[in-house]
């Protein structure tokens, strides 16, 4: 069984230089210690933060930068590009009316990396 996923969770990019802390608004009103997360708290900038500096070979600012330094692979600033939900969530368990986010769920950034939930921020409680 996965974890419940909550407000403060520790996510990781798999071309980010560090970890980042999931952000989730009160407005499903299901708390888990914290709010609890569902698939669609995956919104950048609101939800899901910078994870520092980008590595992605298909991220422009990274091309940008790999240009720059004559070709050599050069890291850039982060900003994560999240179109499609958490998948696949835990659809036994809704929140705001839509599969809660479990520790299991990954998202994909457009520029190829794949976040996933390093810690859930929630211990006690699991769905599924």
């Amino acid at each position: 069984m996965a974890d419940q996923v909550v407000m403060g969770a520790s996510l990781r990019c798999s071309f980010g230089k560090a970890a980042s802390p999931l952000w989730v608004l009160p407005v499903n009103k299901v708390l888990a210690g914290m709010p609890a997360a569902n698939i669609l708290d995956n919104k950048p900038f609101l939800n899901i933060l910078p994870f520092g500096a980008c590595q992605s070979p298909t991220n422009p600012l990274v091309m940008l930068a790999t240009a720059l330094a004559m070709g050599k692979p050069t890291p850039a600033p982060c900003f994560p590009v999240t179109l499609a939900p958490w998948a696949p969530g835990c659809p036994k368990v809704l929140i705001g009316n839509q599969p809660a986010l479990d520790s299991g769920s990954k998202c994909k950034c457009q520029w190829g990396g794949v976040i996933q939930v390093e810690k859930p921020g929630q211990t006690v409680v699991q769905d599924g």
